[in-house]
């Protein structure tokens, strides 16, 4: 066997067996970094979620928690007009209620479990062991280009077409860095 093709077959196999152990990481950052693309329009941590209830009028702040199923988690209120009381309570959830209509709407911060913890992984907010297990990813992801760059020869390999897929690659992000 030649020695090129010695060692494409070398590439071939470290290419195939770091993509398949990181694919799964690969798939984990492309999923909540599409949620972080979006956080101006869309909280990959926190959802709001809004329910309104139709309050008593004779009712005090206390007895309309209870209702809500809030009870005894206020902070604090105030009226911010003549006819708005807004309760602040445990877990930055609020209670608004209409004093006119005693229509109150309840908003309460609930956590994404799953996709609020995967965002955090792009914070590098995990401790020293994520970190070197981050930078162990980014060296096989560089390996993993590498030996993609040279498996293939000829038209399709990296004096070929290949070569101006790269380029068109790098020149990509360096256009939105310029422009």
């Amino acid at each position: 066997m030649e020695r090129g093709a010695q060692i494409r077959k070398w590439f071939r196999i470290i290419h195939r067996e770091l993509s398949y152990v990181f694919a799964g990481m690969l798939l984990v950052y492309a999923i909540s970094g599409i949620a972080l693309n979006h956080k101006a329009t869309f909280n990959s941590s926190y959802r709001i979620e809004r329910t309104e209830y139709q309050l008593p009028a004779e009712g005090t702040i206390d007895q309309w928690l209870t209702l809500c199923g809030v009870g005894g988690k206020e902070i604090q209120h105030y009226n911010p007009d003549e006819n708005t009381l807004k309760v602040f309570l445990k877990g930055n959830s609020t209670l608004t209620v209409d004093m006119t209509t005693h229509i109150g709407v309840l908003e309460q911060v609930k956590k994404r479990p799953i996709l609020g913890n995967l965002s955090k992984l792009h914070y590098n907010m995990q401790g020293k062991a994520w970190t070197w297990f981050s930078d162990i990813f980014a060296i096989a992801l560089v390996l993993i280009v590498l030996s993609g760059l040279f498996m293939l020869k000829g038209k399709h390999g990296l004096w070929g077409i290949g070569g101006i897929e790269l380029a068109v690659g790098i020149l990509i992000p360096l256009l939105f860095i310029l422009l």
